[in-house]
């Protein structure tokens, strides 16, 4: 009787905190990035951020981004670990410790509409560095690596959009597609727990956090695991251009002039 009170009283605490609009284009929004994201090593954020922005606030769906993707993804870590090129993923998570702290206190004090918009702007720039397949090439070498990995903290910070810089800078190298994945989930990994620590010391821990994560982490898992196992199997030119249309959509919807097609 003491468990089924403790779980009715919890369902109670959940349901009053879940958004009371949008809640199912949410979901299907959240197994789409999960899916993006198992295949790829990034893209979740592109396609989840600023459509989850729009229904629930930007303060809320980037802490709740960042838990269930923690959570989701650690069972890739190992692999990933002993795949990736480690001396480049440190590297550039040194620059992450610098900006990641400054997107952090940019999501917490800036104005959520205009955080909203530069969110809605911000995805939109970074789509089209994607699709035009602009790369770095010159030498990498440390500095810029760091340097990039201050870029992509600010973003990964303020919104979880750190993985297009990231991407385009990895993609310029002479790494494989198997271990360029790598390095974006053990980057990440590091990333998100640089993340993790300045959310904390913000306050964005907030208990609408918590109770979204446990509504929609199973939707995200699944698309995490069907992704990953098409990584391989799938046409990764096919896949990419579907990722591509999925994120623009994403920004379109998230712009807030367009909040009552979410309502």
């Amino acid at each position: 009787m003491g468990d089924t009170g403790f779980f009715a009283t919890l369902t109670t605490r959940v349901a009053a905190w879940l958004p009371d609009h949008g809640l199912y284009p949410l979901l299907i929004c959240t197994f789409v990035a999960g899916l993006a994201r198992g295949f790829s090593g990034f893209g979740a954020a592109l396609i989840l951020i600023p459509i989850g922005g729009s229904i629930v606030g930007p303060k809320i769906i980037s802490p709740v981004l960042l838990v269930i993707d923690t959570l989701a993804a650690a069972g890739m870590l190992p692999a990933a670990w002993r795949a990736a090129n480690r001396r480049e993923v440190f590297t550039m998570a040194s620059g992450a410790l610098i900006g990641v702290p400054l997107g952090t206190a940019a999501l917490a004090l800036t104005d959520p509409l205009i955080l909203r918009w530069a969110i809605t702007i911000v995805a939109a720039i970074l789509l089209v560095l994607l699709v035009s397949s602009w790369r770095y090439h010159g030498q990498p070498h440390a500095p810029l690596t760091a340097g990039v990995g201050g870029i992509a903290g600010i973003f990964s910070g303020a919104a979880q959009l750190g993985g297009p810089p990231v991407v385009a800078y990895w993609l310029s190298g002479v790494n494989d597609a198997p271990v360029i994945r790598s390095n974006l989930m053990l980057y990440f990994a590091i990333s998100s727990a640089l993340t993790a620590v300045t959310y904390l010391i913000g306050g964005l821990f907030v208990e609408k956090v918590f109770a979204l994560t446990l509504v929609i982490l199973p939707l995200y898992a699944g698309g995490l695991y069907v992704g990953s196992r098409l990584f391989g199997l799938a046409k990764p030119s096919t896949f990419r251009i579907i990722c591509y249309v999925l994120i623009g959509a994403s920004a379109l919807l998230g712009m807030p002039t367009l909040d009552a097609l979410l309502r």
